[in-house]
């Protein structure tokens, strides 16, 4: 197992560096900035739960009668870390899932969370994400790195989804982030405080205790597979692809509006 994943560092590690150093974080120093960066991410947010959601659906058992189902060990593993995403607590310490936080961390910043309502109110009526996200008008980047992500959802096949979860979604936050964020926050921490927080969280419990569980999981799913293994490696190359163009998504929407403010 060490040396699949391993080469699977190896292979994205370019990736993993465009994102880290995106120009998109050389252009946030307002607050105007960072309810743009809001709008897109949020969606990264929600479908990040929706994959985790389909992980404890495979894994486990979730319907009634219940049976045993697949290993006890992988089944533990994804339970863990569904109960830290979906039921984390906030600053004061109430339970929410990481996608409400970051919710509420929009609505203190000021960001339009109209777009991400519309889309969440029509995807519980229909069950269609491609007219949810129509209906909600939903930028292209966004659109198109959800659509990803679900195409591995609707695949059906833990392995991959695990190997997305674990990989394409690692710890990404830049420090030079942190620091912007940090500075907006001694200026204005009535308007960013939650997110601050969330960051914080995100790194605390993703790329810590969450990180070496997702790391077992693909481990036990894959097991000694070399095709299974290479699937992966080519489902986490094409999901930071995509969380490049979301970059690409926001840079371009913040220089927009930039040029139509002057």
């Amino acid at each position: 197992m060490t040396r699949n994943i391993e080469r699977i560092r190896t292979r994205i590690a370019p990736l993993c560096k465009q994102i880290v150093e995106h120009k998109v974080y050389s252009e946030i120093n307002k607050i105007e900035d960072i309810r743009i960066f809001m709008q897109y991410h949020i969606y990264a947010v929600w479908d990040f739960m929706s994959l985790l959601k389909s992980l404890q659906n495979n894994l486990t058992c979730t319907t009634v009668p219940w049976f045993p189902k697949g290993d006890a060990e992988t089944r533990y593993l994804i339970n863990e870390i569904v109960t830290g995403e979906e039921s984390d607590v906030d600053a004061s310490g109430n339970r929410k899932s990481h996608f409400e936080l970051y919710l509420g961390a929009m609505e203190q910043c000021g960001a339009d969370i109209l777009q991400i309502n519309i889309f969440l109110k029509t995807m519980m009526a229909t069950r269609d994400l491609d007219g949810a996200l129509a209906a909600s008008r939903t930028p292209k980047a966004a659109a198109d790195f959800v659509r990803s992500t679900f195409g591995v959802i609707n695949s059906d096949k833990a392995y991959l989804q695990a190997a997305i979860f674990t990989f394409g979604r690692e710890d990404l936050i830049p420090g030079m982030f942190m620091s912007i964020i940090n500075d907006l926050h001694n200026e204005a921490p009535e308007q960013i405080s939650i997110f601050k927080y969330y960051l914080e969280r995100h790194i605390e419990v993703d790329g810590g205790h969450h990180s070496h569980l997702a790391l077992k999981m693909v481990g036990n799913l894959c097991g000694n597979s070399t095709q299974m293994w290479a699937k992966a490696e080519e489902a986490i190359v094409e999901s930071l692809q995509r969380r490049i163009g979301l970059w690409d998504g926001v840079y371009a929407a913040i220089l927009e509006k930039r040029n139509l403010s002057k």
